[in-house]
């Protein structure tokens, strides 16, 4: 600036020396004429630049700035970096801002940009999927208009929000999400949603879980300090007494024994603990075997069929296939009404082996089904106690099938019976023809553990 000042004082001494000189020589006249023209050249070179800069400021790009000459010259260069300069900033603006909007997308969580009045400017993918909104549709309305659950709007409006809002979703799908309102500026809050349905579940299964184990618990306690301070009130129990009551007390005994044993074994199945080693499992000894203990446990009530239809053997744990496969079979014992047909069938279907228990005994209604291998989860509470059962056995066979490899397949109808099948996937079966290789023996090598 101090330059442009310099040059202009220096152009108008010029400028008034040469009128000077001209008016001494030629007389006044020729010094106001020549002063004037000088000064209108000069008035109109400067008109003519600020024109220039008046037109790039109309659309100011930092390749496009005009040429100058002399003082402006220097105006425009000093003009040119400082767009240049601006424009780099704003790149280095926008692609920061960009990492910022990027981030935001990629989070886990919800977020929802609010303003002062609570009216949405921003939301990110996950926000969309946990609150039903729309990208386009709902920026510019206001959030409570669109999440219209009870609560939220009071949590909204409330002064402190050191505790996040739990909301228990159905629509678009059932969802339980943690809501945590954040202000980030004077004007400006952070609306930040997390799916806690996996969490809120565990907690759920955790609780029924706890009170399940102390029901089942709880009876048989009962029924023998029962039998025990009725005992003890006696100064001398006789032997009828002992007889009718000892039975009693030891069948209690046995029940909360094999409870115990069933959530210690499924507490290791869930947790992780160490598998047995895998091994060879002849399947037609173990199917003898099971249809030997299917009768035992029948005492004669039922008719208990076999069908081998395949040769081959499987990989696997033999103690805990066992008591999977043994847990099916006892199922259809203890549901199936005496006199009806209980099958046990091995064959292979589609390239899997297929082990299959059916019955013509009681079903399940269709609702049952998808919940049959959750821990204590009965269809009917008061026949499962009746026939001995812990309401562990299903959720213990789901476990060990899955460290098989192998799923459980149920299809059943009320009063037309059941099939409960163990799907074992061909990475598991030994062919009985390359009983080498499946023994480890050459190159191949038995499937791991």
């Amino acid at each position: 600036m101090s330059a442009f000042v310099t040059r202009c004082t220096a152009w108008l001494a010029v400028l008034l020396l040469f009128a000077v000189a001209a008016g001494l020589t030629a007389g006044a006249l020729v010094f106001w004429g020549v002063l004037a023209t000088g000064l209108a050249g000069w008035l109109g070179f400067h008109l003519y630049h600020i024109a220039l800069l008046l037109r790039w400021l109309r659309a100011p790009r930092p390749e496009c700035i005009p040429e100058g000459i002399g003082s402006w010259q220097q105006v425009f260069s000093a003009l040119y970096r400082q767009a240049r300069q601006q424009q780099f900033n704003q790149k280095k603006l926008s692609s920061t801002l960009e990492r910022f909007i990027n981030a935001g997308e990629a989070m886990p969580d919800g977020v929802v940009v609010l303003d002062d009045s609570d009216r949405i400017e921003w939301i990110n993918p996950m926000a969309v999927e946990h609150l039903g909104l729309d990208r386009q549709r709902d920026v510019g309305n206001l959030i409570a208009n669109l999440v219209r659950q009870p609560g939220f709007h009071a949590f909204l409006t409330a002064e402190q929000h050191s505790q996040p809002l739990i909301l228990h979703l159905t629509q678009p799908h059932e969802l339980v999400l943690s809501v945590q309102l954040v202000p980030f500026d004077s004007t400006r809050k952070l609306l930040l949603s997390r799916d806690i349905t996996q969490l809120d579940r565990v907690q759920t299964v955790h609780r029924d879980f706890v009170a399940n184990v102390s029901h089942e618990l709880r009876t048989p306690l009962t029924v023998i300090g029962g039998f025990v301070e009725t005992l003890s009130d006696m100064e001398a129990p006789g032997p009828d007494i002992l007889r009718q009551f000892l039975p009693l007390m030891m069948e209690q005994a046995r029940r909360m024994q094999v409870l115990v044993e069933d959530l210690l074994t499924l507490s290791r199945l869930e947790s992780g603990g160490k598998s047995q080693p895998f091994e060879r499992i002849g399947m037609s000894e173990l199917l003898h075997t099971l249809k030997v203990e299917a009768e035992g446990l029948s005492h004669g009530r039922h008719h208990v069929e076999l069908a081998i239809c395949t040769p081959c053997d499987l990989w696997g744990a033999p103690n805990e296939l066992h008591s999977a496969l043994g847990n099916l079979v006892s199922n259809a014992v203890r549901y199936t009404p005496d006199g009806g047909r209980i099958r046990l069938l091995w064959q292979m279907q589609g390239g899997r082996a297929v082990f299959s228990v059916e019955d013509n005994g009681i079903g399940i209604a269709r609702e049952h089904i998808p919940r049959l291998t959750e821990r204590f989860y009965r269809v009917d509470r008061g026949r499962s106690r009746s026939t001995g059962g812990t309401g562990l056995g299903l959720a213990i066979v789901k476990h060990i099938l899955a460290r098989h490899s192998a799923r459980l397949e149920v299809d059943s109808e009320p009063e037309r019976g059941s099939v409960f099948s163990a799907v074992f996937p061909p990475e598991r079966l030994a062919e009985p023809s390359n009983h080498e290789a499946l023994t480890g023996v050459g190159p191949s090598k038995k499937p791991a553990g």
